[in-house]
């Protein structure tokens, strides 16, 4: 053999061994990376956008704030992949399923001996018959295919022989939440085969006034109680829960938000707040003190200002909130301090925060009995949700779960569905300043021209069909041309729900020190909002009447 032969060979081999070994350098750093890239994503928020995107919005000018489209309002039951779970001591949905059940426990289903008498010769109902209610429900679940019957009251008697009256509790399917809400109506019945109940006719929504529930009220100035029908939801519970005794408060541990630069803006940018100091002190495992004070933006007033003083509960699920979180009361929380530190000399341990640059995860150990953040700097330096920027939005979450609409608000939502039988379609027509802004929305006016919308309509929308229709537009005859071929429902239809007569005026004038309360412009999109949602057919303004992008123009 050579002595070149000898020496080339190692040389090819090192050269190989070299190249294997870069290869496979090449291959490890790459999949580190992948890894990292995993380990680190986060995945953008449910509803708006991901953190550094609002930041980038929101801190582009000095008085930055939301310009997210305030047409629709979503919170957090809207969001959610699927229902929410009900409490562990509500019933379960009424099926065929348990009808079969309770049919066999009633036995024969003949109201007579059908050989010993003509059915036609029948002619008063037993409404306590528990074969009437199986007869209602088994009509309710062939009706009404997009409601889940919950309970059943017994019928009583309506105000003819062969009438009864019938109460049960419901939820819409497309509802994420597990509240109830609640129908009466009358029903008419004849006799089927072998004498059987059979639905012959029913009336509409809350119809069966002699189901209707019988609260007791108090009386002014004393005499005792005084038994009137209707009044509020009993299911609402929004009272202020109190800390209790002093111990109980010197053991809990507590983070405080003074007021910030988010007051007064936009309710988007409120709840995008308000989550991010929620979120924190659920990372905290801490107590939320809460402000229930509310400024309203000039956006949603009749009065084109700012307003302070509306009540969280005017547009909230204080009882859901409560039973979601630990919170408490800013005015509660507050008063308890104050005794704390006048009856003892060791005063409260608190941690003053003057920056959100303090990250939550700086505070995580903190033995303070209160953190208390002030936000004191020039905007947008003092929004809360710029402590949950940054690496804080990789640790922080909103618990957008925790936060629903008013179940009075929801309740008219309910009512306005129910008038309708709950079989209708929706149109969101989106007008206002948007279609005053050519140079953003060049094209929307135009398309959202009564004409335009008509045109567009007969394509998607069956004619004589219920039509709600969801805007902002202030014209109530506006939209007249579509009742050429829709029956047209507006939310000035339902005026009387929150008139000085309804049970929604009543309860939030309680809340407002027997003050009335308007039904202001944030209510009614929330309103607008969830009717629409509940449509059979949705049309958008921007999928489906303009080509117009909903953030303006070069923005789809």
């Amino acid at each position: 053999m050579k002595e070149s032969d000898l020496t080339t060979e190692p040389i090819a081999q090192n050269l190989i061994k070299l190249i294997s070994n870069v290869c496979f350098s090449v291959f490890v750093f790459t999949v580190l990376i992948f890894t990292v890239i995993a380990v680190t994503y986060q995945p953008p928020d449910p509803w708006l956008e991901s953190a550094p995107a609002l930041t980038k919005l929101l801190t582009a000018n000095e008085n930055a704030t939301f310009k997210i489209d305030g047409s629709m309002l979503n919170t957090g039951e809207d969001i959610a992949s699927s229902p929410t779970s009900p409490p562990a001591n509500s019933t379960g949905p009424v099926t065929e399923a348990t009808i079969e059940l309770s049919v066999e426990k009633i036995g024969n289903m003949t109201v007579k001996n059908s050989s010993s008498v003509d059915c036609d010769d029948l002619k008063v109902v037993n409404c306590s018959d528990p074969r009437v209610l199986v007869a209602v429900q088994r009509f309710n679940l062939r009706v009404f295919k997009s409601i889940v019957f919950l309970e059943y009251e017994t019928p009583v008697n309506g105000s003819k022989p062969d009438e009864c009256d019938v109460s049960w509790r419901f939820r819409n399917k497309k509802e994420k939440s597990w509240r109830r809400y609640r129908d009466f109506r009358r029903f008419k019945f004849a006799f089927g085969e072998n004498c059987t109940y059979k639905v012959f006719h029913t009336s509409g929504w809350h119809s069966g006034v002699n189901a209707r529930r019988i609260r007791i009220k108090p009386r002014g100035g004393g005499g005792g109680p005084k038994a009137s029908r209707g009044g509020g939801d009993p299911e609402i519970n929004d009272t202020i829960p109190t800390l209790g005794s002093q111990t109980n408060f010197r053991r809990g541990k507590y983070l405080y938000y003074s007021r910030g630069g988010d007051y007064c803006k936009g309710m988007n940018q409120y709840m995008w707040s308000f989550l991010c100091g929620l979120g924190e002190a659920m990372y905290l495992n801490r107590t939320f003190v809460m402000d229930l004070s509310l400024c309203l933006s000039a956006s949603y007033s009749s009065k084109g200002k700012d307003e302070e003083g509306k009540d969280f509960r005017y547009y909230f699920d204080f009882e859901h909130l409560k039973e979601s979180a630990s919170i408490v009361e800013e005015g509660e929380f507050v008063r308890d301090w104050k005794k704390w530190n006048r009856s003892h000399k060791r005063k409260v341990p608190v941690r003053k925060v003057k920056t959100h640059k303090v990250s939550p995860l700086q505070l995580s150990k903190d033995k303070s009995t209160i953190i208390w953040r002030q936000f004191d700097a020039p905007e947008p330096e003092n929004y809360w949700y710029r402590v949950c920027e940054g690496q804080a939005s990789k640790y922080v979450e909103r618990p957008w779960h925790t936060l629903w609409k008013s179940k009075r608000l929801m309740n008219i939502v309910s009512e306005i569905s129910g008038k309708m039988d709950w079989d209708f379609d929706a149109v969101h027509v989106v007008r206002g300043e948007k279609a005053k802004d050519k140079k953003l929305w060049p094209h929307l006016d135009a398309d959202t021209w009564p004409d335009a919308i008509l045109n567009k309509l007969k394509g998607l929308v069956q004619p004589w069909r219920n039509l709600y229709v969801a805007t902002n537009e202030p014209f109530y005859n506006y939209f007249d041309k579509l009742r050429s071929q829709y029956k047209v429902h507006l939310l000035d239809d339902y005026s009387y729900l929150w008139g000085n007569n309804s049970e929604w005026y009543n309860e939030t004038s309680l809340l407002n020190n027997g003050k009335p309360v308007e039904f202001d412009g944030y209510m009614r999109v929330a309103v607008d909002t969830e009717v629409f949602i509940r449509g059979k057919t949705r049309v958008e303004t921007f999928n489906n009447l303009t080509m117009d992008c909903k953030d303006g123009i070069n923005t789809c």
